[in-house]
């Protein structure tokens, strides 16, 4: 496996493989030694296994790591726990421990390596917050509080002045808050769903690319730490206010109106879209539709564009605010780049204020 990942960078012009190691201990020695830019490491390896040795690795010599994980349950439970640990991102083995046929992911991985060796080495890092005085902004002789830490931008203060004129936002009308979010998404969703009441009046719904099997133990993981129930999402649930219901991998997450309520629709008929099943645009697209809510619709860390053009149909269909996370704590600053580029975002926020701001919009 060591060689058939290696070979896979041959000829790359971007990654240039310094060495392989036989385990996590041998891992530390080079690492410290070659100092590499990017790790990629299996989670099952001997003497010191792939978290103990990730734990290791991030606190004595921090460097972008991409794990290899099984699809078993335990290995999505590890894939999760490694993120928490300091991982950029994981890729799933396409058969078992032992994976010959590693060539299938051959495209995913090295993608997800040329990214990981983007991502500055404080963001996969807690960051410790200290209380900032917070700047005064008046807008239009009015005082403005801002979410983002004083960083709002003259970009997103244009923004919500013409957003202002077209959409009177009422706080007491039905809502729903949609989610999408990719790479570094577990330990974002983590800081936002973990700070949200449990008599939230809105439902939540959510897309984070991962792959199938993956999806159900983040809920549960979400759910254990969070005050409002997290699942992942079944065909037929009914929405229901104070729930965060998570697509499945392999699954487009979309709504059935039924009767005065609305349930759960799951595709895994239609395409991925831009790669990606779930995909943010479609569960965008398909909740557009329906007029009967308000939508606070949420773009956090991500790798590429997915969400953007769902979010332009969103706008032109109804009353809909619009956050991005911010560049500033974004694992990879690539799908709200995109979101905010389309300049339909109200506001742009930190991690640590998104759960805030949603409040804010809701009853």
């Amino acid at each position: 496996m060591r060689k058939l990942i290696s070979d896979f960078f041959v000829g790359n012009l971007k990654v240039e493989v310094v060495g392989t190691a036989r385990n996590g201990k041998d891992a530390l020695m080079k690492i410290k030694k070659l100092q590499p830019n990017v790790v990629t490491m299996d989670i099952e390896m001997p003497e010191l296994n792939g978290l103990d040795a990730l734990n290791e690795i991030m606190t004595v010599c921090p460097v972008p790591v991409v794990m290899l994980s099984s699809t078993t349950q335990h290995g999505a439970e590890n894939a999760l726990t490694a993120i928490e640990y300091g991982a950029v991102d994981f890729v799933t083995k396409p058969s078992g421990t032992i994976s010959l046929d590693l060539h299938k992911i051959q495209d995913e991985l090295v993608r997800k390596v040329e990214q990981a060796a983007l991502v500055p080495i404080s963001k996969l890092k807690k960051p410790s917050r200290k209380k900032q005085q917070e700047p005064t902004l008046i807008l239009n002789n009015k005082k403005i509080e801002p979410f983002n830490k004083g960083r709002i931008t003259s970009s997103a203060i244009s923004t919500a002045e013409t957003k202002k004129q077209r959409v009177e936002w009422s706080r007491t009308s039905k809502k729903v808050v949609l989610i999408g979010t990719s790479t570094g998404g577990p330990r974002a969703l983590q800081a936002v769903i973990t700070k949200i009441p449990k008599n939230i009046q809105a439902p939540i719904l959510i897309v984070q690319h991962m792959p199938a099997g993956f999806t159900k133990s983040l809920a549960t993981r979400l759910d254990q730490l969070s005050e409002i129930v997290v699942k992942e999402a079944e065909q037929g649930d009914i929405l229901q206010n104070g729930v965060a219901y998570i697509a499945p991998g392999g699954y487009h997450l979309k709504l059935k109106k039924l009767g005065t309520s609305f349930g759960i629709v799951l595709d895994n008929h239609e395409s991925p879209r831009s790669g990606h099943r779930p995909s943010v645009d479609v569960m965008f697209e398909d909740a557009s539709q329906f007029n009967e809510f308000d939508k606070i619709a949420v773009i956090m860390t991500g790798m590429g564009y997915d969400g953007s053009k769902g979010l332009k149909v969103l706008k032109n269909s109804g009353n809909v605010m619009a956050i991005a996370e911010s560049a500033e704590t974004c694992i990879v600053y690539g799908m709200p780049k995109a979101a905010v580029e389309t300049q339909l975002v109200d506001e742009v926020a930190d991690i640590d204020d998104i759960a805030q701001i949603i409040m804010k919009y809701l009853p």
